[in-house]
C-alpha cells in the first residue's frame, strides 16, 4: 500500500513527486516495488472526498543555540533552498537582511522537480538557471549526491518523511538542524548575533513591541494566503477550490485594507521591515506571474486591483536588494508549470505577464486611466 504521506507538500516546502500514470518503480523510501493508480494525484489522498489539499508538518525541528547541541558557529551550517519555493525564500531574504552571507553559505537546487523531488544541478549554472549557488552539492562527503533526498537518508537511512526546502545542514555533525521554515529564520535573527557586525545585529525583524501583533498577523496570511495559494492550486474538487480561492481573496482583500491604513512608513507595520512583510512578501511577488493561471488564482491580479500591496510589494523589491537579489522568476515560473504535470500535462510555460514585476512607479494601462479619472476630478 502507498504511504501516501510521502508524497504530499509540506509546510515549509513541497516535494509532490511527478508520478506518470500506472508506473511501476522501486524507491528505497518504500522499500517494495509499488503500482501507481491511474491519474492519482500527489497532492490530495485519492479516498479523500473533500478534495482539499491538507499541508503536512516537518519533522526536523531542532534550534540553533549557545551550549546546545547546534552552536552558532561560523561555516559550520549549509542552507539548501529552492528560488522557486516560496517557503525556501523566506530563508534566503532574512539570510541577506541580517548579514549572514559569508556566515551560512548556501545551495540552491535546480528548478525542474522530478520523480525522486528536488535534485542539484549537474554542474553550477547547469542549463543556464539564473541564480546564485544553482550547484551540485558543495558539502565534503556529498560528492555524489543529486537530490535533497540524499541529504535526508545519509541523515536516517530510514527516513520516512518528505524530503523539503529549505533544510538547515550541520556540516560537522552530519545532521539536520531544521527543515521548518518559520523556525530557520527566527534562528538566523538572534542566534549569530554575535558573529555579525553591529548594523546587522541591530536589524531587529521580530520586535518585542509586534511580536503577538506578527504572530496574530502570520496565523491567518499563513493559512488563507501563503498556504492558501496552494489550498486553491491542488484542490481536486470545484468545491474545495472555491472554498479555498473565495477565503484567499478575502484575506487579500483584508491586507489591501490594512495596508491602505498604515501611514507611518511604507511596510506592513509602519517604518521598518518585519517578519509579516517577509512571509508575505514571497507569496505576493509569485501571485500574478505563476498562481493567478497556474493555481487558478484569477478573480483578481495583484497589478490591477490591489494598489496598496501592490505598491508594497514594489517597494520592497526595488529598495531592499535581500528581496530583489532573492527572487528569481525563470525558476518560480518553470518549477511549477514544468513539475506540476497533473496541472499542466505539457508542461507549457505562459510567456506573460511581462514584466514580472512592474517599475517602482509603473502601473498598468487601466490604472493609470483610473488614476487620470481622479486627477481629472482634483
Amino acid at each position: 500500500m502507498l504511504n501516501t504521506s510521502r508524497v504530499f507538500s509540506t509546510r515549509f516546502g513541497y516535494i509532490g513527486l511527478n508520478f506518470t500514470t500506472r508506473i511501476l518503480y522501486q524507491t528505497r523510501e518504500f522499500g517494495t516495488s509499488v503500482k501507481m493508480a491511474d491519474k492519482i494525484t500527489n497532492w490530495v489522498a485519492p479516498n479523500d472526498k473533500s478534495g482539499e489539499f491538507k499541508r503536512g508538518q516537518s519533522q526536523f525541528r531542532n534550534f540553533i543555540q549557545k551550549g546546545g547541541e547546534f552552536p552558532p558557529e561560523k561555516g559550520r551550517y549549509h542552507l539548501y533552498v529552492s528560488y522557486a519555493c516560496p517557503w525556501a525564500h523566506r530563508a534566503l531574504i532574512v539570510r541577506q537582511l541580517k548579514g549572514l552571507q559569508e556566515i551560512i553559505p548556501f545551495t540552491s537546487v535546480h528548478w525542474h522537480m522530478q520523480e525522486k523531488g528536488w535534485h542539484f544541478a549537474s554542474s553550477p549554472n547547469a542549463d543556464n538557471s539564473p541564480g546564485e549557488n544553482v550547484r551540485p552539492d558543495p558539502v565534503p562527503g556529498h560528492e555524489n549526491y543529486s537530490h535533497i533526498r540524499d541529504v535526508y537518508f545519509q541523515v536516517d537511512p530510514e527516513y520516512k518523511g518528505r524530503f523539503t526546502v529549505p533544510t538547515l545542514y550541520d556540516v560537522k555533525q552530519g545532521k539536520i538542524v531544521s527543515n521548518e521554515s518559520s523556525e530557520i529564520i527566527r534562528m538566523f535573527y538572534t542566534e549569530f548575533d554575535d558573529l555579525l557586525a553591529p548594523e546587522y545585529k541591530n536589524v531587529s525583524l521580530f520586535p518585542s513591541a509586534l511580536q503577538s501583533q506578527i504572530d496574530a498577523t502570520n496565523e491567518w496570511t499563513y493559512n488563507d494566503i501563503n498556504n492558501g495559494v496552494y489550498k486553491s492550486g491542488f484542490a481536486t474538487t470545484q468545491e474545495a477550490y472555491e472554498k479555498a480561492v473565495t477565503t484567499l481573496f478575502s484575506s487579500l482583500d483584508k491586507v489591501e485594507k490594512h495596508l491602505s491604513e498604515v501611514k507611518d512608513g511604507p511596510f506592513y507595520y509602519g517604518k521598518d521591515v518585519t517578519e509579516a512583510d517577509i512571509r508575505l512578501f514571497t507569496t505576493v511577488v509569485r501571485f500574478d506571474v505563476v498562481y493567478v493561471q497556474h493555481f487558478k488564482t484569477n478573480i483578481r491580479t495583484i497589478r490591477a486591483d490591489y494598489p496598496y500591496i501592490h505598491k508594497w510589494l514594489r517597494n520592497l523589491y526595488w529598495t531592499i536588494p535581500a528581496f530583489k537579489d532573492t527572487t528569481e522568476f525563470t525558476h518560480i515560473k518553470n518549477h511549477y508549470t514544468k513539475s506540476h504535470t497533473q496541472i499542466n500535462p505539457f508542461s507549457i510555460t505562459p510567456l506573460g505577464p511581462q514584466p514580472p514585476i512592474l517599475g517602482l512607479d509603473e502601473e498598468v494601462a487601466a490604472v493609470k486611466w483610473a488614476l487620470a479619472q481622479v486627477q481629472g476630478k482634483k
